[in-house]
């Protein structure tokens, strides 16, 4: 069950499964480096950090733990903070509510495990702690290798499908943040700044962005890739889209 904390200036919002005392600092890397949890690190904007939950409800479960960061020529600037609008409107707990409403709608991504947004004056920076998948790789790490099978790209464009069935626009559609797991599992993360949508017009401009991104790692990566494998993936999302 999702439980909201609150104490001073921060909030956290959390599925009682899985963390047992939020009042722990289990948004600080060296909370989890003390407990001898952390598994692994991958860089980016900044280091997100992949841990042993110490609730063992679900047996082997990992998270990656995120701190919020800013991007482009503004994030030199203001690296971590964002403007105060609400505690509901922190991008923590938007990420975190739209994790939710996708698994509730039966789309494979991570589930939300914990998200916190701490308020200072005016702004406030945020955090989110979210399920790893286990033994899954991008498509672009996997399209290096080797090319997949028409009907690889059918179930992404399915999974894709039912992302939009459930009216989320992945403002970041790209083939970093599809990934497939050891039992031919699609599933789609990185769900920052996206949000439930109700205009025209964005569905398509989300298949648009994942088609650039295959055509531009084709360009930089050389990856094992052709159009034809995009027609597959547009016939599988055709075959579970309500137009």
């Amino acid at each position: 069950m999702i439980k909201i904390y609150q104490a001073d200036n921060s909030v956290i919002w959390f599925d009682d499964e899985l963390i047992s005392d939020p009042t722990l600092a289990i948004f600080d890397a060296n909370y989890w480096q003390s407990q001898n949890r952390v598994v692994g690190s991958a860089k980016g904007r900044g280091t997100t950090w992949f841990v042993q939950l110490e609730s063992m409800q679900i047996d082997g479960m990992q998270a990656a733990l995120r701190h919020y960061r800013r991007g482009g020529l503004f994030g030199k600037l203001v690296n971590d903070h964002y403007w105060f609008a609400g505690w509901e409107q922190t991008r923590s707990a938007q990420e975190f509510r739209l994790l939710q409403r996708l698994i509730d709608a039966g789309v494979n991504v991570p589930r939300p495990i914990a998200a916190r947004a701490v308020k200072s004056g005016l702004t406030y920076q945020a955090d989110l702690l979210s399920e790893r998948i286990p033994n899954a790789r991008d498509l672009v790490s996997i399209l290096q290798e080797k090319p997949l099978p028409s009907a690889m790209y059918q179930k992404i464009g399915q999974e894709i499908a039912k992302m939009h069935q459930a009216n989320v626009n992945h403002t970041d559609l790209n083939i970093h943040n599809i990934l497939i797991d050891d039992q031919d599992k699609v599933w789609i993360i990185d769900f920052d700044k996206c949000q439930v949508e109700h205009r025209s017009g964005w569905k398509s401009a989300n298949i648009s962005r994942l088609k650039r991104s295959f055509l531009k790692e084709q360009d930089k990566r050389q990856i094992k890739w052709q159009e034809i494998d995009f027609e597959a993936l547009l016939d599988g999302y055709n075959q579970n889209t309500t137009q």
